[in-house]
């Protein structure tokens, strides 16, 4: 058997990868301190991703999200807004703004929930490659991907993969 010689190590490969950078919607937090049965599997499966998964992550979190957290009826509030003051806050733009109109204005959001629109809106301008949510019905939904794409590709914007947080896992090993 031939013996294998010894990759070189270039510096490409030694190189510090930059983390993967996540935009955080108003659920992932909330899920975090929630304690309703129904969704009891929900809340422990974002506080595994939180607590072992996370770090991994270059975590953010808009305007938009702070005003949903801090107006949301949530009986651990003030729990949650200290929870979410280490992470990084974006700034306001009124592109972001234009953009989340946009959004709405084709559909794509329904007007009564801007918030989905923000929030897609602040992951796509700033360029994140995930927008973490619990919310499967208007953000993390499979049938509006395409949808999604096709709008951020005519405004010349990446589209980022919007997952909850059992998608956003590392492999386990058998």
């Amino acid at each position: 058997m031939k013996q294998r010689t010894p990759k070189r190590t270039s510096p490409a490969r030694t190189a510090a990868v930059p983390r993967p950078r996540v935009y955080l919607d108003s659920t992932i937090p909330s899920y975090y301190f929630d304690e309703r049965a129904e969704i009891l599997n929900y809340v422990a499966d974002t506080r595994h991703w939180w607590d072992k998964e996370s770090a991994a992550y270059d975590l953010w979190l808009s305007q938009a999200t702070l005003r949903e957290l801090a107006q949301g009826g949530h009986p651990y509030r003030e729990k949650i807004l200290e929870f979410v003051r280490k992470v990084q806050v974006l700034p306001e733009d009124r592109m972001v703004l234009e953009l989340a109109q946009t959004y709405i204005d084709h559909k794509l959001m329904p007007a009564s929930l801007e918030g989905d629109a923000a929030h897609l809106a602040y992951a796509s301008f700033y360029g994140f490659n995930y927008l973490l949510t619990w919310n499967c019905n208007h953000l993390a939904n499979a049938n509006k991907r395409r949808h999604i794409e096709v709008i951020n590709n005519r405004l010349g914007l990446a589209s980022p993969l919007i997952v909850t947080p059992q998608m956003l896992v590392k492999e386990t090993k058998p």
